[in-house]
């Protein structure tokens, strides 16, 4: 096992520790990794419980941080380790600053018994107090069972390296109860979290780049900026990064890579999105067909939502929208102004999606939005059509601005699809040598009349249409405007 050497007494808030050598698994070597150098200050006295608690500072901002100590029982909480996680909640909501937990534990020590199980339900409810009101970070580096795995899940944003396992019964009890076959990590690995569940906002290929990512993260929470309109440019025409085809599908990272202002952090080589960019991707791989994340625009902290039209064309669907919700209230609950930028087709259609709850999760998206009350501006680049177009923060949901390129449509649905439902005996009559013609001028006449943008700005449902080289201008003054205000609600894991 590599032994990590121990910094000076005085570098970890004057705490006796006698070892020279630290196992790197031990709580002072693990956030000694998380904080700033010489900034970390035990809240209290070492002791047996398996938990520390510390007060220190991340890019300079003050924290909160916590950590089971794998070396003890396998991190196992008991009651008085729980009263240091409760107590280190506590004081973050007192001192208005993040609190992280990091998280190695099997859960409940059950030699314990129900006296465990009591200081796990306490700091759940220390947990459920504090949300919304200061952001909670959990980063997982081994495995989280049991109590511990409900311990993350309570928590805003989930980072998990590689050797992180999350799950609430191991694959021992798996199998024995249902006969299936798998190991820790396929059961609650990173993938699986990252993928199939949508547990883990972060994954990392290795501790360092998840600490990396924590350490990221946490600044741009703690340390939101000021927005400085003056120091935005707009480097290019933005609508070159689309497509010439309307109908073709694009990735649009690269459109919110170039909206926000360029990253300044070397890449950690985490393998997701572009690690070290503008903009901080959160669950990059569960319902990739909206993404969310957190990025600067003129050096102001914003959350950003866009559809994603390479991924099922753009549209909503069940998971989606309840990623997306989970996301906006986050951003309202911390008073970050929101970017969301449109390009929908509208709502997955299919049974699949109506038994999977699509209109109880698509609800979940208008709640958040029509409750949040940072300012959040839309830009709709191609199109907005049907409940999406509501959905995707629109006017009426109570969108600060809403904003549109030259060539987008705003419509119930596509020109095309309409022509075909409402001209349908008409095409029907036309003589088959004419009837492409014909509908080709349907459709024309229907975008002008009922999609484009004209009807939607003389309806007020979009404000302005705006040159797409003038886009992170308009966006910054917008912001820069409106007046910073933030929910107040919990953050309830949706």
């Amino acid at each position: 096992m590599t032994e990590l050497t121990l910094q000076p007494e005085a570098a970890i808030g004057g705490t006796a520790f006698s070892n020279d050598r630290l196992d790197p698994r031990t709580p002072p070597a693990r956030l000694s990794r998380l904080l700033d150098a010489d900034s970390m200050a035990w809240l209290h006295p070492a002791d047996g419980t398996g938990v520390l608690a510390v007060r220190g500072r991340i890019e300079g901002a003050a924290v909160i941080a916590y950590c089971t100590d794998a070396t003890i029982m396998g991190g196992a909480l008991g009651l008085e380790g729980a009263w240091h996680i409760v107590d280190a909640i506590d004081t973050a909501v007192r001192e208005g600053c993040p609190v992280i937990g990091l998280w190695h534990s099997g859960g409940a020590r059950l030699a314990d018994g129900v006296e465990s199980l009591d200081g796990a339900g306490r700091m759940f409810t220390a947990m459920t107090r504090a949300s919304g009101r200061v952001p909670q970070l959990s980063l997982v580096l081994g495995p989280a069972a049991g109590a511990a795995a409900y311990g993350p899940a309570l928590t805003d944003i989930v980072i998990m390296s590689e050797s992180g396992r999350v799950f609430v019964t191991g694959p021992d009890v798996v199998r024995s109860v249902t006969g299936e076959q798998i190991d820790m990590e396929g059961l609650g690995g990173a993938d699986a979290h990252g993928r199939r569940s949508g547990v883990a906002h972060v994954t990392a290929t290795t501790d360092d780049a998840a600490f990396t990512r924590t350490r990221r993260i946490t600044g741009l929470l703690a340390r939101p900026g000021r927005l400085d309109p003056n120091a935005v440019d707009d480097r290019t025409d933005l609508s070159t990064l689309l497509p010439d085809n309307p109908r073709r599908a694009y990735d649009v990272r690269p459109l919110l890579a170039a909206v926000l202002d360029p990253g300044t952090y070397p890449d950690p080589g985490t393998g997701a999105g572009e690690p070290g960019g503008p903009l901080e991707e959160l669950q990059p791989r569960w319902a990739p067909n909206v993404v969310v994340g957190l990025g600067r625009l003129g050096g102001r902290t914003i959350g950003v939502v866009a559809n994603n039209p390479i991924r099922k064309g753009g549209c909503l669907d069940s998971l989606s929208a309840e990623k997306a919700s989970r996301f906006v209230r986050m951003c309202d609950a911390f008073g970050v102004p929101l970017l969301v930028v449109v390009d929908v087709p509208g709502y997955l259609p299919g049974v699949g999606q109506e038994w999977g709850g699509v209109v109880r999760r698509g609800a979940k998206l208008l709640h958040a939005f029509a409750e949040a009350v940072v300012p959040r501006v839309t830009l709709i680049t191609r199109k907005s059509y049907g409940g999406a177009y509501i959905a995707m923060n629109a006017q009426s949901l109570g969108a600060t601005a809403v904003y549109a390129w030259p060539q987008a449509e705003v419509a119930v649905m596509g020109a095309q699809a309409a022509v075909g439902i409402l001209h349908r005996k008409k095409l029907a009559a036309a003589a088959k040598d004419e009837r492409e013609d014909l509908r080709m001028r349907l459709v024309a006449e229907h975008q002008r009349v009922a999609g484009g943008v004209d009807r939607a700005i003389a309806l007020g449902v979009v404000n302005e249409v705006i040159d797409p080289t003038c886009t992170r201008q308009t966006l910054a003054r917008t912001f820069a405007a409106a007046p910073e205000r933030r929910g107040v609600h919990g953050n309830i894991p949706l």
